[in-house]
């Protein structure tokens, strides 16, 4: 049922706002309505929009109603879909578009191809492609929204060995700025196609995509958990590994503070642990065993490696499911080498004043390679992706920004001056969308937003500002 408290409204005229509730099928909130709070809630709980008012949407023709009340009174639209998918600023005022209700998805064997709604977490998508023997590119958390993670790039568990999750992209039905809902492919829409494809929510509101899948039913994969104390010789070995392996092979590290409490395993409560996680597809799963034996060599007091469907691919890392009040950062990565390893744990080793993950990604492979149809996707090139999270229950953001910001300007020699659009998540984050792309690409894209938005509606994101 449609909720409206026009006693505790916004400077929009309550009949207006009845009038919006009743042409659309989801739910209409305002500030202070009764589920005005848990409509605007996400992942990051620390920063959240306050708009003036919020459509629950249950499908396209409720975005495009939502889209066109916006622009008639002049407002800017946000977007809240599923999982990690709110972006980092907190916004003021305007109408949030909230996609969660919208799931929903449609596998063709025959094509090896899904449409997925906007709202659809990524593990729907895997168990409903697992019986054609067919996989999503999807995230190392399933309950991550699919749409927002590949409009953002979507850099997967097995993307060394077939590339971001925007190059699988066949097409998308998207809601612009003039309330049209467009199905946009390269044929159709070769620029805004592009640009939908790394630009994210700055072109419109997507209401479902048609990806191509892959032929992956299993993979060899899981985590080795070593003693911090040991953290320099496990970084280097990693480093080094890196720069031997197949592209099949995708890992990370992570320098983790655990805090001490009985929900963990009892040889991680309270420690600085070092996890190294491993997702290995090929032809030949056997193929893995040998290829982490130097890491193995280092003696893990944890050793989670095994051969899994694709359906249990969420377990290698683990990630908590459920919302926190976090801050992050993140940056691209040139080649590494000592240096660097002691530049990390210099400022974020058992002895940090505040706790903190750290984390490197290995990219390269396919990563780095051109997709088959171009996107908009950010700084292939990149060796690494080094990301830094602090949870705000644990320290003050007064102490973790600026311990963030030394650990940045420590590594400063070996990143690239990039960012990754997805891992934006700090208090920083509406400031520095330009890193999240190369100059010739940041161009391209503020020309289309003049085309496709040029009063900016789609601004209370990780905003793309038209060109003047």
């Amino acid at each position: 049922m449609n909720r409206f408290d026009p006693q505790r409204s916004t400077a929009l005229a309550p009949s207006e706002v009845e009038a919006l509730a009743g042409r659309v099928s989801g739910p209409v909130v305002t500030p202070g309505g009764e589920q005005y709070d848990a409509e605007r809630a996400g992942y990051q709980i620390v920063r959240s929009h306050r708009p003036d008012l919020i459509v629950g949407a249950v499908g396209a023709a409720d975005v495009r109603t939502a889209v066109e009340f916006a622009t008639d009174h002049g407002l800017p639209v946000a977007v809240q879909g599923t999982g990690h998918a709110l972006s980092g600023i907190a916004a003021e005022g305007g109408v949030l578009v909230n996609t969660t209700r919208m799931s929903g998805v449609r596998v063709n064997p025959e094509t090896g191809e899904a449409w997925v709604a906007a709202g659809t977490p990524w593990s729907r998508v895997v168990h409903e492609a697992a019986p054609a023997g067919l996989a999503p590119l999807s995230g190392s958390l399933p309950s991550l929204g699919a749409v927002a993670y590949t409009l953002g790039g979507g850099l997967g568990l097995l993307s060394r060995r077939y590339g971001y999750a925007a190059d699988h992209v066949r097409g998308l039905d998207v809601v612009t700025a003039d309330g049209r809902l467009r199905n946009v492919t390269a044929n159709s829409d070769p620029d805004l196609f592009w640009a939908l494809r790394g630009g994210r929510d700055n072109f419109g509101i997507v209401t479902g995509m048609e990806i191509g899948l892959l032929p992956v039913t299993a993979l060899y994969g899981g985590g080795m958990f070593f003693d911090g104390a040991n953290a320099i010789g496990v970084f280097e070995t990693w480093i080094q590994w890196t720069t031997t392996v197949p592209d099949e092979m995708s890992s990370s590290i992570a320098l983790i503070s655990f805090p001490d409490v009985p929900a963990l395993p009892e040889p991680l409560r309270g420690r600085h642990i070092v996890h190294v996680r491993f997702a290995y597809t090929a032809d030949d799963l056997s193929g893995g065993e040998p290829l982490v034996a130097p890491l193995r060599a280092l003696d893990p007091i944890i050793d989670t490696l095994n051969e899994l469907p694709y359906t249990q691919a969420g377990t290698i890392y683990n990630d908590p499911p459920v919302p926190g009040a976090f801050e992050g950062d993140t940056a691209m990565m040139g080649p590494l080498d000592a240096g660097a390893v002691r530049a990390i744990l210099d400022h974020a080793g058992p002895h940090a004043p505040v706790p903190h993950i750290v984390e490197l990604r290995h990219l390269g492979g396919r990563i780095a390679a051109p997709p088959p149809v171009g996107n908009a996707v950010g700084h292939r090139d990149a060796s690494y992706l080094f990301n830094i999270s602090s949870r705000l229950e644990r320290a003050d953001i007064d102490e973790i920004r600026p311990a963030h910001d030394r650990l940045l300007k420590a590594i400063a020699p070996w990143t690239t001056g990039g960012r990754a659009l997805n891992f934006m998540n700090g208090e920083n984050a509406g400031t520095v969308v330009d890193t999240a792309y190369e100059a010739t690409t940041l161009r391209r894209l503020t020309r289309l937003k003049s085309i496709y938005d040029p009063q900016n509606t789609f601004r209370h994101n990780h905003n793309i500002r038209p060109a003047e």
